[in-house]
């Protein structure tokens, strides 16, 4: 798992848009808040993509740019940003790489059942791509603000 003050790694992967989203494109200009979830449309991440975009003017304010990243396709991540009106880039990890680069997909047990998936996560890079944060296992609810709360620290 990544900790606080290593680099972050790099990826470039396709958003809801079909565009390639880089993370050398903010490289000592913004700060980037990367956080993994499960699946579009689900409860838990409806709430965090919802209070991110809540919240989008604020991290903006702070030179920060919000980014979800789930496995699910580009067609699937535009319709969750049509249907709640979202003002984050979520990128389609289809293959996996960035989670494991993250070290966001690990097993998981649900109701006696252990099978692989995204552990909810969230990654504070600086404008330098260091890790300023590194946090596993995060609950949605609330989750946003605490994420602006340390942006404002910086």
């Amino acid at each position: 798992m990544l900790e606080k003050n290593q680099n972050a790694p790099a990826f470039s992967v396709l958003n809801q848009s079909n565009d390639m989203i880089s993370l050398s494109d903010y490289k000592g200009n913004k700060n980037v808040i990367l956080y993994f979830y499960p699946k579009d449309d689900t409860p838990g991440c409806t709430i965090e993509a919802n209070q991110f975009t809540q919240l989008a003017s604020e991290f903006a304010k702070a030179d920060t740019v919000v980014i979800g990243v789930s496995k699910d396709s580009c067609e699937s991540h535009q319709a969750f940003v049509d249907k709640f009106g979202l003002k984050v880039d979520l990128l389609a990890d289809t293959t996996g790489e960035v989670c494991e680069a993250y070290g966001v997909w690990q097993e998981k047990e649900k109701k006696g059942v252990k099978k692989m998936g995204i552990v909810r996560s969230t990654f504070l890079i600086n404008k330098e791509g260091v890790l300023e944060d590194a946090l596993y296992g995060v609950t949605a609810e609330g989750h946003a603000q605490e994420m602006l709360n340390k942006v404002q620290g910086l």
